[in-house]
């Protein structure tokens, strides 16, 4: 899976085990997508699709609540 002109760096951070993973945007046009190194490589892998797509549809510039888009990719 690629996007034009989008360059994103994937990190393993500890997070809570409720907390699956998240992706911010940086202010050069890149993304940190951020996976939970306490769950399974299967969990990381289904967290990252999940974090692309935000980053596909360019979620972080509408203006929906977070619980709406999250909402959206259910």
């Amino acid at each position: 899976m690629t996007l034009e002109n989008a360059d994103y760096f994937v990190r393993l951070v500890d997070m809570p085990t409720t907390v699956g993973g998240f992706v911010s945007p940086n202010e050069d046009g890149t993304y940190n997508v951020f996976l939970n190194s306490r769950r399974s490589v299967e969990q990381n892998i289904e967290t990252y699709f999940h974090e692309w797509e935000h980053i596909e549809d360019d979620d972080f510039y509408n203006d929906l609540p977070i619980e709406e888009v999250e909402h959206l990719r259910c």
